[in-house]
């Protein structure tokens, strides 16, 4: 396995503590072991051989343990991401559409076109068409282990979606059984490259949203593994809302000209839900959602360096954006958003959701043009500064709370999705109200949460 993995050219850059680069020292210490203790003809590379005389801790014992450290990882992996059936196969696959390097990343853009890379490619693609083939019987015989074997045939403990990336899991299981299918390297070098155009590489081809964190002096981007699988039938009503938002968006993963999007209103009126359906709507069409926080605005122009060369569509997302009066974080948005040195790519877009429709609070006093004994004079330029910021969003969409025979509606057609709850339409209304009036007011929130209410409390 050693020889394998050691000549592998594209996707060398595996990662020195990678379970695949432990694997293959544990397999090329297991050949110095035939060789020196069982006495078995074994051929070692020129460093092998100058390593010799530091192999002599080399045991059975330490070997075995070893091996079981190795396995432990895979278990994990195969927890974290639901895989299931083979997992030395889901994580060769794994490692394959997770690698970024420059072969990976222009197939992620224009496919499989032709280049002499695709010569080093296919060697790489023969390489792991051997090791999704390996035999380990004779590590399992040597060392009275059966590990491989179990992991080969594998049968996962059945866990609800959220306690994995389903998302991940679904494609590498799938892509996984394609591989398996192949008989040599050119058969995975198209299954490979497909996926690559298709859905891209790293984690985001894998992954629908993201945020940012800080790590030292740099940002970095990480996936949020479980998204809410919500669709915008699942909003019952703002049809225009709704319409309006997909238009736009629509433009956007077409390669049309779009606009920077607020959403604002009332709370409790879908928002948000309606960005998380957006999102699930237009993944398969490359559309990728990153979440931002206000204080996290000063990185929004590494982030957008970060994302701005790929071959994706990104809403960076802003959930309830507001600003106090002393709050300056938005200028670092205003800057990004239009009036920067650097022009915003066009592969990403602002979505925010707001209470607020100007977002930065306002006080009368910004509307006095002057004011005795006060620092600033032209109050109303400090008003105009604020709401330029919303006006830097190209489509404005208002949220308004449901009047009540709407709220009635939404409560209807929320209650028949349940089978579970029986009440006449009469009750129903009536339970509603009660509801409504001692849980925050008429909202299509407040609607979902007294529907889960019945759900939950009534008798199967």
């Amino acid at each position: 396995m050693y020889k394998h993995v050691s000549n592998l050219i594209v996707y060398r850059e595996l990662g020195d503590d990678s379970i695949l680069m432990e694997l293959a020292r544990i397999f090329e210490d297991f050949d110095w072991y035939r060789a020196n203790v069982l006495g078995e003809s074994v051929a070692f590379s020129a460093s092998k051989v100058a390593e010799i005389q530091d192999k002599k801790h080399i045991s059975k014992e330490s070997l075995t343990t070893r091996v079981y450290a190795q396995v432990k990882r895979l278990l994990d992996l195969g927890t974290d991401y639901g895989f299931d059936d083979n997992l030395w196969h889901n994580y060769l696959t794994f490692v394959m559409i997770t690698n970024e390097n420059s072969f990976t990343l222009t197939s992620e853009k224009v496919g499989a076109n032709e280049g002499s890379v695709n010569h080093f490619a296919m060697n790489d693609f023969a390489i792991f068409k051997e090791l999704f083939d390996y035999n380990f019987s004779d590590i399992e015989k040597e060392l009275e282990i059966d590990c491989f074997s179990t992991l080969s045939n594998y049968k996962a403990i059945v866990k609800k979606e959220r306690m994995y990336n389903y998302n991940v899991s679904e494609k590498v299981r799938g892509l996984s059984k394609r591989l398996e299918e192949c008989s040599d390297a050119k058969g995975f070098f198209d299954v490979i490259t497909g996926f690559y155009a298709d859905y891209g590489v790293g984690m985001f081809g894998l992954n629908k949203a993201f945020r940012i964190r800080n790590v030292g002096d740099k940002v970095d981007i990480y996936p949020i593994n479980n998204t809410e699988n919500v669709l915008l039938d699942d909003l019952v009503g703002y049809e225009i809302q709704k319409k309006k938002l997909v238009d736009n968006t629509e433009a956007f993963v077409s390669g049309k000209p779009a606009n920077n999007c607020l959403l604002f209103g009332s709370a409790g009126t879908g928002k948000s839900t309606c960005i998380k359906a957006i999102i699930n709507q237009y993944y398969d069409r490359g559309l990728r959602m990153i979440e931002i926080y206000k204080h996290q605005f000063k990185d929004l122009s590494t982030v957008i360096s970060m994302i701005k060369n790929r071959n994706y569509r990104y809403i960076i997302y802003m959930d309830d954006l507001s600003f106090e009066e002393f709050e300056i974080e938005y200028k670092f948005l205003k800057a990004v958003i239009e009036g920067g040195v650097e022009t915003k790519p066009d592969n990403v877009l602002i979505y925010a959701t707001s209470n607020r429709r100007h977002l930065i609070k306002e006080t009368w006093n910004d509307r006095n043009d002057m004011e005795t004994g006060g620092e600033e004079i032209h109050h109303s330029d400090t008003m105009h500064e604020k709401l330029s910021l919303v006006n830097r969003f190209g489509v404005t969409i208002s949220f308004s709370s449901p009047t009540q025979k709407e709220y009635f509606n939404i409560v209807k057609e929320l209650a028949s999705r349940h089978q579970s709850i029986t009440l006449s339409e009469q009750e129903l209304f009536a339970e509603a109200n009660k509801w409504e009036l001692s849980h925050g007011g008429i909202s299509g929130r407040t609607a979902q949460q007294f529907i889960n209410y019945l759900a939950g409390t009534s008798r199967d």
